[in-house]
């Protein structure tokens, strides 16, 4: 199998320092190649140069494998510089080139600074998913967190909450949960997903007396999907869906907004959460966690879900070249 393509993400954060401590976890067990300046490492790290990606697998045995795309000038840690910003798009776009041609078996992709993006090369995309699926040329997919103990899927991402009763369509909602599906299924080896549906107000409306949408919106097409075969259970009251024995009657929680998905699952298990993208043509993870500025360069970031990311790019592209499920991530 081809290794995983990594991307740089934000030379200044704690990508160099993470993407070098997964390699030493990871070793040949888990090929896949940097793509980004290797000045940008950390210091005594073992990399090797290569050309095309084939030359990975052979390489990670004793160094770091780096495709290199040269930066401007010499980042510094913690100290993001809008003039990073063109390489660290262009380390995006090659590594879904590399993928997309069947070089890369996954992309793997390290934390951006969205604001250093715009205000450096005039990034127009909220962030790194929605980038993806521009560059993929898909018109819809979806954002899920993946840990041992919790998936998690918001509906809606990256807008404010203001806006998110406006955004909460059923077009939407009905898109998201069949993306969902077939993604479990397909890629986690799940041939029955059990999803759970949030609901977007306190106590799931209560019967509409704190708000319409889970009658109006989330319910109808709760109902809709069930009479398809599908197991879409809800909505129910997200305060009471992410105990243990509430986790263990669903294969991933939808959620309706962003940070009712992302607080629960990064205060279960904030290290070795994974960022996985439904809906792409090809396999991407990403570490469930920012660029960490404040502890750049100081030895302190914890490449736990890095590796975890990259473990799983792994085994979801070993189950697509199969052709058959791998179990539950």
């Amino acid at each position: 199998m081809p290794p995983i393509a990594l991307t740089c993400g934000d030379p200044a954060g704690i990508g160099p320092e993470i993407a070098a401590a997964a390699w030493k976890a990871l070793g040949p067990a888990c090929p896949f190649f940097l793509i980004g300046d290797p000045r940008h490492l950390p210091a005594g790290t073992p990399v090797a140069r290569i050309d095309a990606p084939a030359q990975a697998a052979r390489a990670c045995a004793t160094a770091l494998p780096v495709l290199p795309l040269a930066f401007p000038g010499d980042s510094r840690p913690g100290a993001p510089d809008p003039a990073d910003a063109a390489g660290v798009i262009a380390a995006i776009e090659r590594g879904v080139e590399l993928v997309q041609q069947g070089a890369a078996a996954a992309l793997c992709t390290n934390p951006i600074h969205k604001k250093a993006l715009k205000d450096g090369a005039g990034f127009a995309f909220p962030g790194h998913t929605e980038f993806l699926a521009h560059l993929a040329g898909v018109p819809r997919v979806v954002m899920m967190l993946a840990s041992p103990a919790l998936r998690v899927v918001p509906v809606t991402i990256h807008i404010a909450l203001k806006d998110v009763p406006a955004a909460l369509t059923p077009e939407l909602l009905e898109e998201t949960l069949r993306i969902t599906h077939a993604a479990l299924r397909r890629d986690f080896g799940l041939p029955a997903p059990r999803l759970r549906l949030a609901g977007l107000n306190p106590h799931a409306g209560e019967g509409g007396a704190m708000g319409r949408e889970e009658i109006e919106v989330i319910a109808p097409v709760a109902a809709r999907l069930r009479a398809e075969g599908m197991d879409v259970q809800g909505p129910v009251s997200a305060d009471t869906m992410f105990h243990p024995a509430a986790r263990a009657g669903y294969d991933a929680a939808i959620c309706m907004y962003h940070d009712q998905a992302l607080i629960p699952i990064k205060t279960l298990d904030f290290d070795r959460g994974v960022n996985v993208t439904l809906g792409l043509p090809f396999i991407r993870t990403s570490p469930d966690h920012g660029t960490a500025f404040d502890i750049a360069g100081t030895g302190r970031a914890n490449p736990s879900s890095l590796i975890e990311a990259l473990s799983l790019a792994q085994r979801l592209a070993q189950a697509r070249a199969k052709g058959a499920p791998h179990g539950p991530a």
